[in-house]
């Protein structure tokens, strides 16, 4: 059975009082299993962050439950094995970055060997003497980034890493997030950047409106693969389909016909309508992206989706 390194349970928080009542999270339910990368994704306003604060006990709820590595979040034994950058890094702005670092490693009982190996992890080894006020946006959250990885911890949560960087930068983000889960450290990851989250992360949970909508596989979310054709004359194009897919299997999509196949089936396909004399003018495998799948999710009213726990 694979270990649970987050689990909440009922996860609810409201501000305010009275009339003035704000329900920012709203009874979410979601796991974190070990060795994974798991994106948390949700519009502006959804309650991502405020569920993360909940998680790592810098937030208590109103209601529910977070446990983290088996513990109650916020527990001193807890936090000492959690790595988290939330709601952007918070440094001294007249320290270097290096001197910033030492004071987390001082605070954390940390030996100064960590520094050194943060800084080389997200590439800020020669910029470290310089001082936090003068680094650009990118350079502040790749400093925040090693703050989360000193030490090590087995649980990482990285709220919008990448936030600053350019192409680059992403693209080591990406790579550094890949290589923690491949060394048996858990990610929990915040992003806007629906192709970032859809190469590198094993689970996804979709938050709208303080619910989580949806909590699944990446490969789930977008569903099966389906052959996108388009030939002519159109009608015999579709008989045919519907004979090789069956009647319920084909859709029509403007100039295109959509069969539930898996790209496997072309060839035949092909050789059926080549020799009933059809022109086949395209033919390929076709996949919803996850941000065609976000935008469906997040556009609708969560009280009117069926929630899935996996």
């Amino acid at each position: 059975m694979t270990e649970l390194m987050v689990q909440t349970e009922g996860l609810t928080k409201r501000y305010g009082s009275g009339d003035r009542t704000r329900l920012a999270v709203d009874g979410v339910s979601m796991t974190v299993r070990r060795g994974e990368v798991y994106g948390f994704l949700g519009p502006n306003g959804a309650g991502k962050t405020t569920t993360l604060r909940m998680m790592l006990g810098l937030v208590r709820p109103t209601a529910g439950r977070a446990t983290v590595l088996g513990r109650p979040a916020g527990r001193p034994e807890v936090t000492a094995r959690v790595g988290s950058l939330v709601e952007g890094p918070g440094f001294y702005p007249f320290l270097s970055g290096r001197d910033n670092l030492r004071v987390m490693a001082h605070y954390r009982g940390l030996p100064e060997r960590e520094v050194e190996a943060a800084l080389d992890r997200v590439s800020l080894a020669d910029r470290g003497d310089d001082r936090f006020r003068s680094y650009s946006l990118g350079m502040k959250q790749r400093l925040g980034v090693a703050s989360a990885l000193m030490g090590d911890p087995e649980l990482i949560v990285l709220d919008e890493p990448t936030n600053g960087l350019d192409p680059a930068g992403m693209a080591d983000m990406r790579a550094l997030v890949v290589r923690l889960a491949r060394g048996g450290q858990t990610v929990l990851l915040s992003s806007h950047l629906l192709a970032e989250v859809q190469e590198i992360c094993d689970r996804i949970g979709v938050i709208n409106q303080g619910r989580l909508v949806r909590e699944s596989t990446v490969a789930d979310l977008r569903g099966a693969a389906q052959l996108r054709l388009r030939a002519t004359p159109a009608d015999r194009a579709v008989a045919i389909a519907m004979r090789v897919a069956g009647d319920d299997a084909v859709h029509l999509l403007d100039d295109r016909i959509m069969l539930d196949l898996p790209a496997s089936a072309a060839p035949g396909l092909v050789r059926e309508l080549v020799t009933a004399g059809v022109d086949v003018h395209e033919v390929g495998a076709a996949e919803r992206t996850l941000e065609e799948v976000f935008f469906e999710m997040t556009s609708t009213d969560p009280h009117d989706l069926e929630r899935t726990d996996r």
